[in-house]
């Protein structure tokens, strides 16, 4: 059988870079899916072409409006909800004494309090159902620091800690929860003209793949990791151990 056969699966960010890899690879393995992202053209668009069992959802992911409308229509539609998929992210280069407060808010906004807003309504619906997996989508910079990247290092370290106290606290309850944490990946986040310099800095000797981030995700979403939780993934190519 399919590893996530007729799995609802919520993916934040889900129509681009490692979000719309996952929904291919989640759709492979049987899931139903819900795509939330901001480009309703090009969600509505994604969904089309993916086919039955997969439906967009147009939101903010910092709205807590939009984000209740999320799981309305998901339950509305499939009448569960068994995965989340914490995947919507930004993040920017830029000295911190030149990033001005509201920058910051932005960046923790999307990259940290998004990911609460989320699990904690998601985890209103798995305590009824009685069980629940939520994958969240962290960063390497979660776990070190890097010059000119304060905001995004100071959100993805509070993803981390954030996944250790949530999975904790339910897990006695069936609730799963374990953060991924990619390294540098070939996605539209990273600008073309620091990609060849990050992936010289990388042991592999390359940038990794939304593919590749795909598979560290289903392994997270499925039964093959059901003893993990309160647990980090790090797939970065041997960044973080030099």
């Amino acid at each position: 059988m399919a590893k996530l056969q007729d799995k609802v699966v919520v993916i934040t960010g889900g129509i681009s870079g490692i979000g719309k890899a996952s929904a291919d690879l989640f759709k492979e393995e049987g899931a139903k899916l819900v795509l939330v992202d901001l480009d309703e053209q090009k969600g509505n668009k994604i969904a089309e072409e993916m086919g039955g069992d997969t439906i967009f959802v147009q939101a903010d992911v910092t709205s807590e409006e939009d984000a209740k409308r999320v799981f309305d229509k998901t339950i509305e539609k499939y009448g569960r909800i068994d995965i989340l998929f914490n995947n919507a992210g930004i993040g920017a280069t830029k000295p911190t004494h030149e990033v001005t407060y509201d920058e910051y808010r932005k960046t923790v906004n999307v990259d940290l309090d998004a990911v609460f807003l989320f699990s904690k309504l998601a985890i209103d619906y798995f305590r009824e159902q009685g069980s629940g997996n939520i994958i969240n989508t962290a960063s390497m910079y979660g776990w070190i620091g890097a010059a000119g990247s304060a905001a995004y290092n100071a959100a993805k370290g509070g993803v981390i800690n954030l996944t250790r106290s949530l999975g904790i606290e339910y897990a006695k309850e069936n609730i799963r929860v374990n953060a991924l944490c990619p390294g540098f990946i070939d996605t539209p986040i990273i600008p073309a003209e620091v990609k060849e310099a990050l992936a010289e800095s990388t042991p592999i000797g390359r940038l990794g793949t939304s593919e590749e981030m795909a598979k560290a995700a289903l392994f997270l979403a499925s039964d093959d990791s059901s003893f993990m939780t309160a647990n980090t993934l790090t797939v970065d190519g041997g960044f973080t151990a030099q």
